[in-house]
């Protein structure tokens, strides 16, 4: 059986990397990768935490993996949208830079 300090250190790198890649990058789908990062260090952590805590063949060692599965499906759906938001922007502004000024005058009302 693997020990449970070697996941807590994957979930601690991957969550991390995340923060920085949201903090760090102005461009909008390095931030959404940054998201995504954290996303899979959960439910890394969800797996752990449910494989470690409770006994073999309980209902409670199975709701790590069901809330994993629950939180791949948000977090696609997630994609999807966010993507479909910096196509928008994308062809309205020409770039999708969070940190760039918006322009006055533009053609929303």
């Amino acid at each position: 059986m693997i020990h449970p300090a070697l996941p807590s250190v994957l979930v601690a790198v991957l969550a991390g990397l995340g923060v920085y890649g949201i903090l760090a990058r102005r461009h909008a789908v390095l931030v959404l990768v940054g998201v995504e990062l954290i996303l899979g260090a959960a439910g890394l952590l969800l797996v752990t935490v449910s494989s470690t805590t409770v006994g073999e063949g309980t209902a409670a060692a199975t709701s790590g993996p069901v809330l994993t599965l629950f939180l791949i499906t948000i977090a696609a759906a997630e994609v999807v949208v966010a993507l479909a938001v910096f196509l928008a922007l994308s062809r309205e502004r020409g770039h999708v830079d969070l940190a760039a000024p918006l322009e006055d005058g533009s053609s929303t009302p």
